[in-house]
């Protein structure tokens, strides 16, 4: 399994705008991508402006095409002015038997 992670950080004054967006984007993955598997959206406790999320798909190709659908391109085009920074980072998962 591929692992994605981001870390956003909202522009003050437009973290409820950027989290419903988010929210709706995750929606979109699961529902219309079969090869996202989870795709989980969290908010720091101190600063609701923080959102992390927590992304699996089946293989690296799968996140590659996550990348080209139209979904994503709308959230990322809408939400550009939005979102003061990003950080992506990529992991393999450990598979249970493994661990």
């Amino acid at each position: 399994m591929y692992v994605v992670t981001v870390h956003f950080q909202a522009r003050q004054g437009h973290e409820e705008a950027f989290l419903e967006a988010m929210k709706q984007q995750a929606k979109n993955s699961l529902e219309r991508e079969d090869h996202c598997v989870q795709f989980d959206v969290c908010t720091a406790p101190d600063d609701p402006g923080h959102i992390f999320l927590y992304e699996i798909y089946r293989d690296e190709a799968a996140f590659q095409a996550h990348l080209e659908t139209a979904h994503f391109r709308d959230f990322n085009e809408a939400t550009a002015n939005l979102v003061q920074s990003k950080q992506v980072d990529t992991w393999h998962r450990v598979p249970e038997s493994a661990a």
